[in-house]
Order: C-alpha cells, then structure tokens, then sequence
C-alpha cells in the first residue's frame, strides 16, 4: 500500500554578508536620503556582499545552518534545487558550485530561475519531488548577490536602494501525512509573461546579435536592472491577495486561522497594503526588510529562518508564505509547522 507522503520543512538557515549599507551610506553615492528611502520602502540598511565573496558562499552558509537544524549530513539529501535571478557566472548555474562547495558527492542539483517567487517556486517542485516518492528529503535554496550588478547613481537609486545580498535555505523530508499533520498542505502559483519587461535586465543576452554584450549596451546602462516601479506596485497588491486567499482556500484554512504571514520583502509598503487589504493584524505578520533590503528569491527562506529562531515558529501553527516578482510570478504557500 502506497503512503500517503507530505513535505515537512525540518530545518532552516540563512546567511547575510558582514557588510552594512544603510541610507546615509548610500547618500553620499546619489541624490537621495534616508528619510525619502525609509518613507518609500520601509528600508534602513542592507547588507552587500566585499570582495572574494560569492553566491554560493552566501548559500552555503545557509545551507550549513539548515543541515545542522535538521541534524543532518548534505549526504543525506537527495536533490538540491536553488532559486536565483544573479547567478554566479552565466553557466554553469550557482547551484553546481554550492554542491563543490558543500561536498554533494553526486546528489543531483539545479537552478531555477522565478525570480522573487522563486523560493516557492522551488518549494512546489521540491514538495513534487517527495509526493512522488523521488526524494526522501530536498534541500531547497534561495541566493541572491545584486550588489555587483547595480547602478549606484542618482540614475540607478530607484532599483539600487531596494536591493540586497542574502540565502536562505530549508530541507523539505517526506512524512507520512497520516501521522503527521506538519508540513507543506497547499502551494499556488501564477505567472504572466507579457509583463517581463516592466522589471528586467535586458543584456547580457543571447538575443542580441552578433554579442551578447557591447561597450555601448554598457554605456546606455543596458545591463542594470529597469524597473517601472508604479506598475510593479499596482499588479503586486492586486495578485498577492489573490494567491493568498486562492492556497488558504485550497488546504480549507481561514486567514484567521494562519498564525504567522510572510510576505516577500520587496518594499514594506506593499506588504503593508495587503495586510490592511486582508485586515491582517500587525502582530500575525513578520517582516525583516528594514534590515536586508530585497534579496528576491532568498528572502521568504530568510524569514523562515529568523522567525524559527525568533520563537514565531513552534509545532502546529499555520504558515503563510506569499511572492510577487519580475515575469511577472506570482504564489503562496501555507505550511503547519
């Protein structure tokens, strides 16, 4: 007789750089002030990464963390899936130089790319993964390093002052839903891919004909991120109450009963609004953007990680974990812890 298998996140980590960047430092670089930063985006400082560090440090670290939460060793993974929209190099993907990094002998990894949603991208694929009985445990990895990538001018401080380096990382094991009411119960996601030039890098790219990349796509500022921040704020309210309440409804759990939301940490307005939209109160959501800025797909692992260390976490409460980002991806999650 086949069980009936269910996810359970089991451990958690994540990692941010030493370094400290908060609004005064980035003033002295562009036109800008902590308070208009603050009043926009709810940010104070974020961390970036210094010299000879890599994504796949970030990761590894977090990785480390969530492998000794769960009391185990990398060889007792199965698969190893990390999201990204900054990969270390153009190929091959970040996830193959954690694994040299984290020793993963011949465990299968892989990049995905969903950019901010795709911790819970990954985290669907991973839950796939166990359901079919494929994997018995996944180690699922969000990783950013946009600080290298980023126009820090006047020109580039509507996207610049938003972003930061971080990883997070949890390992997902298979657990007989019958014994055990823990684990990932619903995920939900969406994407619409007319919308993927209203937040991109449009070069390097593998379009452009006869080079992917020129000294005058670099001189138009083609290779930093573009953002038409007005029109990504308008659809991000919009859809992330509806994933919300679309995965809420599919596991049969009302919003009152979710004990803790997490939103992706792209500006603390925008969370704002959903939760006042939702008449979430203040005390059931957890965020820590003011601290780290966007670091995209590593940022709701990063949550996890520090609500669980917080004390926010304990066994039997719901979880509601919900994304917003560039393609435009959208999706939620809901977890008994």
């Amino acid at each position: 007789m086949t069980r009936n298998l269910r996810s359970k996140i089991i451990g958690t980590g994540m990692c941010v750089p030493d370094q400290i960047i908060t609004n005064d430092d980035l003033a002295q670089r562009m036109d800008t002030t902590d308070e208009w930063i603050q009043q926009r985006t709810g940010i104070k400082e974020r961390r970036w990464i210094v010299e000879g560090e890599t994504p796949a440090d970030l990761a590894q670290s977090a990785c480390e963390q969530a492998l000794q939460s769960a009391q185990l060793d990398v060889g007792d993974i199965d698969f190893i899936l990390l999201a990204t929209l900054s990969p270390q190099h153009e190929f091959p993907g970040t996830s193959f130089f954690l694994h040299e990094q984290l020793g993963g002998g011949e465990i299968p990894c892989i990049d995905l790319r969903a950019q901010c949603s795709g911790f819970l991208y990954a985290l669907n694929f991973a839950d796939s993964l166990i359901q079919s009985g494929k994997s018995q445990r996944v180690l699922v990895v969000g990783c950013e390093v946009h600080s290298t990538g980023l126009n820090v001018s006047t020109e580039g401080r509507d996207v610049t002052v938003i972003f930061g380096d971080g990883a997070g990382a949890v390992i997902l094991e298979a657990v007989d839903a019958e014994q055990d009411t823990a684990g990932i119960l619903q995920v939900r996601l969406h994407a619409q891919g007319k919308h993927a030039k209203r937040l991109w890098i449009d070069a390097p790219s593998s379009a452009d004909w006869p080079q992917r990349i020129t000294q005058e796509m670099i001189e138009a500022g083609r290779h930093f991120p573009q953002m038409e921040g007005r029109y990504v704020f308008k659809n991000a309210v919009t859809r992330m109450p509806e994933v919300l309440l679309e995965a809420l409804s599919a596991a049969s759990i009302k919003a009152d009963d979710v004990d803790l939301f997490l939103f992706h940490q792209a500006n603390l307005r925008i969370n704002e609004f959903v939760a006042q939209k939702l008449e979430i109160p203040e005390e059931r959501v957890f965020n820590n953007i003011q601290r780290y800025g966007n670091c995209s797909a590593a940022s709701i692992p990063m949550l996890l990680a520090e609500a669980e260390r917080n004390g926010l976490l304990e066994p039997g409460k719901v979880v509601s974990m919900t994304a917003f980002g560039s393609g435009f991806t959208w999706g939620s999650a809901v977890v008994r812890w």
